[in-house]
């Protein structure tokens, strides 16, 4: 069963893009052989090279509102009795 604590990673604040790149064709990708469980850095302009016969593409174009939502985590305290 998957979890949310499977999603947890550390992502160092430098590494989070603030502003999308000029030429969006020039973004990196991630790309994993799935059947040896290799990745190999590229650039999305190579994404075509990825692609086999029968693949669907779906496009999105969609915006990102320029919101934001604040939240309040519940925290939870054990108490555990000594036993000296």
């Amino acid at each position: 069963m998957v979890s949310t604590e499977d999603f947890d990673y550390v992502l160092p604040e430098e590494l989070i893009a603030q502003t999308p790149m000029t030429e969006r064709a020039a973004s990196r990708m991630l790309v994993m052989d799935s059947k040896t469980g290799a990745l190999e850095d590229k650039v999305f302009y190579d994404v075509i090279d990825e692609l086999n016969p029968g693949d669907a593409v779906v496009m999105n174009n969609t915006r990102v509102l320029p919101a934001r939502l604040y939240g309040v985590k519940p925290i939870r305290v054990v108490m555990k009795k000594c036993c000296c």
